[in-house]
């Protein structure tokens, strides 16, 4: 066997061995630990797995620990400021709304990492995606046009590339 098809067989054997012990910890957790029903929980686990690998299959990404961490302490708190700012707009007549569209032309190829993207875009204050064309332009609904939303856009992406250690790149746009 090839260098590199050993390598990529270690990898999803840890994935899936990774995904197996989540699984597996979450029956315990759920249903407490009790010998009668591990071999239920070993099995449920081991389906999981297998439906979790069909459904969204093994790569060689990896996840960064600290950018994981930074997102994870980032998030509610870009979550509770997006809200705060939609609801004052909304009930103070005085603040400006200008609302409108931009595009945003990302770097991420189509599949789980852009639609993640878009779900992380959509914290943004005052910003939701719409859509997506195929060459990867994001259609984005801006609540106040006057803000730098094409700046904390780009800042967005790059966070988020950061996480996946690069991340899953658009062919035609980063080569």
């Amino acid at each position: 066997m090839p260098a590199e098809a050993e390598w990529r067989q270690s990898v999803f054997s840890l994935a899936a061995l990774r995904r197996f012990a989540t699984y597996l910890a979450l029956w315990l957790i759920l249903i407490g630990f009790n010998i009668a029903d591990l071999a239920i929980g070993v099995a449920a686990a081991a389906w999981a797995t297998i439906v979790s690998i069909l459904l969204l299959p093994v790569n060689d990404r990896q996840i960064s620990p600290l950018a994981l961490a930074k997102h994870c302490l980032r998030l509610p708190w870009q979550s509770l400021v997006a809200g705060a700012d939609v609801a004052r707009r909304a009930l103070d007549p005085r603040l400006p709304v200008q609302p409108g569209f931009i595009t945003h032309a990302t770097g991420l190829a189509d599949g789980p990492g852009r639609n993640a993207f878009r779900a992380i875009m959509s914290l943004q204050p005052g910003t939701l995606p719409v859509s997506v064309a195929k060459s990867g332009d994001m259609l984005i609904h801006c609540l106040d046009m006057s803000q730098p939303i094409a700046a904390q856009l780009v800042d967005e992406e790059a966070l988020f590339l950061q996480l996946t250690k690069g991340g899953e790149k658009h062919p035609k746009r980063n080569g």
